[in-house]
């Protein structure tokens, strides 16, 4: 019963638009191609890209191979989320992660985002 009460709750708390992440991160849907993952205080920069790579792949349905975009430019300020986009004309240009070969256009795959970042003590990534 508790566990009901508690379902229904967060399903009240939480905006339609919006999807937690198994890192507990909210990410709300802005527009078709764009996403913004909530602020938490305790996340790291890759959680946050954990998150877009699973909103991608698991909300949107999309492949893992689908390009996610930093729409926010890094550094993040503190208090603030990170903005994504599926739209290669609108990146930042920067991941804010030190990468090294691949593409350098502020952008990686949803697949990576989700192997590289997300481990499986916080999420059950498969």
């Amino acid at each position: 019963m508790r566990i009901v009460s508690l379902l229904v709750a967060l399903a009240i708390a939480t905006p339609a638009a919006a999807y937690v992440t198994g890192t507990r991160l909210q990410v709300t849907q802005n527009s078709n191609t764009d996403f913004t993952v909530e602020y938490r205080s305790i996340a790291k920069l890759t959680d946050y890209w954990c998150a877009a790579g699973l909103h991608v792949t698991r909300t949107l349905g999309m492949s893992d191979r689908t390009r996610v975009y930093r729409l926010s430019p890094p550094p993040r300020r503190a208090g603030q989320g990170i903005s994504f986009t599926l739209d290669a004309d609108r990146s930042a240009g920067e991941t804010g992660i030190t990468t090294f070969g691949g593409r350098q256009d502020g952008s990686m795959s949803a697949g990576v985002a989700v192997a590289q970042y997300c481990y499986t003590f916080d999420v059950d990534i498969f």
